[in-house]
């Protein structure tokens, strides 16, 4: 059985990239240096018109932790209907309880709103739950309720890092999720373990992003002046590695290069600080 390629992206250059190097499907979000935000329905029906694959759209309000105020979740749950009849192909999200269990109540909305939305158009919708699944108290807990919801795939890198530290859990959720639930392998997924991962885990579903830092084309900069959403040097930018090689049966190509740009300094991608709902203010 061939193998499934999911690659995030967040600009419509990249989305084309992906393409180009052999992915299945897109998962669609803005902000990709943070971690992902939702897209705005401008590049969705770009990007759906420019690369014709199937798209999943990222819900997430904004960056910082999965526990959101009853203002995020009617937004999520209006923007789920917004996204699907702007052609998104799937939805992913995920929401959770401040003590860590997937928030069953929350998120049944969200993707009621989605399927309510492709039942009008005249299609279905894959509704995918995605790595808050990874700092959930219980992942088997977090899985039946998945399982309940009727959701098509699990974003997961077995609650570790990376997925090829997570790889004694992925096989486990791969087995019991069987037939019913995709257990998408993510985090640390590349061509050259990709192939181990499979025989390690049983699973058939990858997710990457496949970027590098490059430089930005910007050259003029304004010293001393107030941040504006740039460094004061100037920008850099991830894009999809060149040359990269993903080896699944019946794929062997180059991923070129996409067009994500970051700032050159100011905070540690790596890191990314999560806050939460009293350093943000928001009222319950």
């Amino acid at each position: 059985m061939p193998y499934t390629l999911e690659v995030c992206v967040d600009s419509t250059a990249s989305a084309l990239a992906a393409k180009r190097g052999g992915a299945d499907r897109l998962e669609l979000c803005a902000d990709l240096v943070i971690g992902g935000t939702t897209p705005s329905l401008a590049l969705l029906r770009q990007v759906k018109a420019e690369t014709g694959l199937p798209v999943r759209a990222l819900l997430r309000p904004r960056f910082g932790d999965f526990c959101y105020d009853r203002y995020e979740l009617a937004q999520m749950e209006q923007s789920a209907a917004e996204l699907v009849e702007a052609g998104a192909d799937g939805i992913v999200t995920g929401v959770l309880t401040p003590d860590g269990v997937l928030d069953v109540d929350a998120l049944r909305p969200i993707y009621a709103a989605a399927r309510r939305a492709a039942a009008a158009a005249g299609r279905p919708v894959a509704c995918t739950l995605h790595r808050a699944f990874d700092v959930c108290r219980d992942p088997f807990a977090a899985l039946a309720a998945a399982k309940e919801l009727g959701l098509a795939t699990i974003l997961t890198s077995g609650q570790a890092a990376s997925a090829p530290q997570g790889a004694e859990l992925l096989r486990q959720l791969v087995e019991a999720a069987g037939s019913d639930v995709e257990i998408l392998v993510g985090a640390g997924v590349s061509a050259g373990n990709l192939p181990a991962l499979a025989a390690q885990t049983g699973a058939r579903a990858f997710h990457l992003s496949g970027k590098q830092v490059l430089d930005s084309r910007m050259t003029f900069r304004r010293e001393g002046a107030a941040d504006v959403g740039m460094a004061t040097r100037p920008q850099r930018k991830t894009a999809h590695r060149p040359g990269l090689t993903l080896i699944v049966p019946t794929l062997c190509v180059g991923m070129p290069l996409g067009t994500l740009r970051v700032p050159a300094r100011g905070w540690d991608a790596e890191r990314p600080r999560l806050y939460s709902h009293a350093e943000r203010g928001n009222n319950q």
